[in-house]
Parts: structure tokens; sequence; C-alpha cells
């Protein structure tokens, strides 16, 4: 009796539908992006992305405790530093006593089990907005390689779990690894960015950091795509994710998200080991935007995105919906 296949056999109601669906979410899939700015009591919420705050590190904390009480396991932490301490060399990354430093330990003081991952880069301490050290009208590798492992041994030694090398820089996560193992830090994990395409998406992320290139008054780079991957590329961010391995990546990261499933998929393929994606601030507040409008359905069209993210081979998904997805997979 023609046809003896029938597709819908198999989605004939969601009893059925659940019992073969091939990808799940849980909490412990998201990684919470959190931005942390220096003062008490200090809840400032982004424009471009609404829902999202840069906190003071107390009501960071107070929020630390909520996600981990929703499943949340883990989190990745950037800082607003105060002009006055930017420059052009970053020095203020690796002070003991800055603002990402303090961070750390308080996270890791009031719920030790949440797994805390800093962003190393030097954008948020650079005078220009670029992730490294100008020297000659362009960003220098090697030099901000050897600023890079000074910030990341500075964040171990505060308590992080891992450290997130974002900047995109030329060899840095074997100079990364060398440098945590001289320093005693074996047991801390490399979570590296290896395919960062230089994104349009980034634009809310960098309102939210004040991260943007900047002009000067010296030669300096107009954008970041020296360093960032050029978005018409795959094969080199296969490449990129495989030499992060062999120089020590326990982790590599896709990112933008929902625009280049293609290339989570062929790194995944490609590595043997975990492969986070980060679901961008530009993608979140596109969503926000449209539901606002009353044009999406805010939760369906997060929650399928969250989907298709795992679907496409991510073990760990950044993302800003972290905290709304959880608790509606609680409910």
């Amino acid at each position: 009796m023609f046809p003896l296949h029938r597709g819908r056999r198999l989605r004939t109601n969601e009893s059925i539908r659940s019992l073969v669906r091939e990808t799940s979410l849980s909490p412990s899939d998201f990684m919470f992006p959190m931005f942390i700015a220096e003062g008490e009591n200090i809840q400032v919420e982004i424009a471009s992305m609404p829902g999202i705050f840069r906190r003071s590190i107390d009501l960071t904390v107070k929020e630390i405790k909520e996600l981990f009480d929703l499943g949340i396991r883990a989190v990745n932490i950037y800082v607003k530093v105060s002009e006055n301490l930017k420059d052009n060399t970053g020095k203020e990354a690796w002070n003991p006593n800055g603002l990402m430093q303090n961070a750390i330990r308080s996270i890791k003081a009031a719920c030790p089990e949440m797994i805390v991952m800093p962003d190393v880069a030097l954008d948020p301490y650079s005078i220009y907005g670029h992730d490294g050290i100008i020297e000659n009208g362009d960003v220098a590798n090697d030099a901000t390689n050897e600023a890079l492992v000074k910030m990341a041994v500075s964040h171990a030694q505060a308590g992080a779990d891992f450290v997130a090398p974002s900047d995109m820089m030329d060899g840095r996560v074997l100079r990364l690894r060398q440098g945590l193992d001289a320093a005693g830090f074996q047991h801390v994990g490399i979570m590296s960015y290896s395919a960062k395409y230089a994104s349009a998406f980034y634009g809310p992320f960098r309102d939210a950091l004040d991260s943007a290139p900047r002009e000067a008054e010296v030669e300096v780079p107009k954008d970041k795509k020296t360093y960032q991957m050029d978005y018409a590329n795959r094969i080199e961010a296969i490449k990129e994710a495989l030499w992060d391995v062999e120089e020590g990546a326990d982790m590599v990261m896709v990112k933008p998200g929902i625009a280049y499933l293609d290339i989570v998929r062929e790194i995944k393929n490609a590595v043997n080991v975990p492969v986070t994606v980060f679901h961008v601030s530009g993608e979140y507040a596109m969503i926000k935007a449209a539901a606002e409008k009353g044009w999406l359905d805010h939760d369906k069209i997060m929650m399928e995105q969250l989907m298709c993210i795992k679907r496409a081979g991510a073990s760990l998904i950044s993302t800003y919906f972290a905290k709304e997805a959880a608790i509606l997979l609680k409910k």
C-alpha cells in the first residue's frame, strides 16, 4: 500500500514527538554573559539589549545565585572599565585588584560551583577600542599575546575556572597554555574563541562595554578585520579551530551563532573537544525588537533558535537568553 513509509506517524501528537526528538535543551546547556561595572548597588539597563544590565559586583553576585538555582552552571564575564584606566598597554587588565579580578573572587566566594570564564582581550582596557596593543598603525600580535598571558594568569589567581580569549591573535592559545602552566595553573582551562567573525551583529555588545574601535591621533585600524575572520570564509574557520586544539584549547567557540550554523557543524565534525556557540548581542536584540513590535512570538523564536544552535553541534551556548530560557524550561 502506497506509501509504505509515513513520516507523519512519528508526528501524530506531542507525546510521540517527544519520544523521538533528536535534540533537547536544558539550563546546563547555557552560559550567561554578564557585564560588570564599578560601584555598589549599580544596575543600568543596556538600551540596545532590553533586559540585560551592567551591574556592580554586589548585584552581580545576587544574580549569579539566581542563575545557579535555575540550573545554569557557567557565566562568562566582561567589565566596563573607567576611561582613566585605559591606555595602549592594557596594564589594568592584569591588576590583581582590578574590577575583573575582584568580580571573579566575589562570584567564586558566593557560588563556588558556578563555572566562571572571564573574557581575555584588551579592548575594554584600550584607549583605541582594539583587542590588542597598537604599534605602527596595526595591532601587534606577539606583544599583545604577552599582555594576554599576564591577564589570564591574573584571572586564574583570582579563581577563574577557564579563561576565554576572544582577541583572535595568532598563537595566543599556546602562549596562554604555557603561561598558565608555568604559573602553576595547569587545572585552569581555555575556551578559545576560535572562529570569531568580523560581524555587524556585535553592535549592542560594544555599546555595553564601549569597546568599538575609535578615532585617534595616531594611525589605528578603523575596524577589527585584520584579526577577526572574514564572514565569507568557511575553511579558514576549521583551520583556526584545529590550530587552537593543537595549541591546547579545551573548548573552541564559534561566534556569532544563528547566521553561522554551517560553521558550527563543520567545526563539530572536525574537532574532538566541546564546541561553544555565542548567540550574540545583535541576534538577541533583533528578537527583542521584533517581539516588541508584535511581529514575532518572543518565547517561541527564542527557544527555536537555541534548539537549532544545539542541533547544529553546540555543547554549550553562550546566550543573553540563558535566564529566560531556563525559566521556561523549568515550567
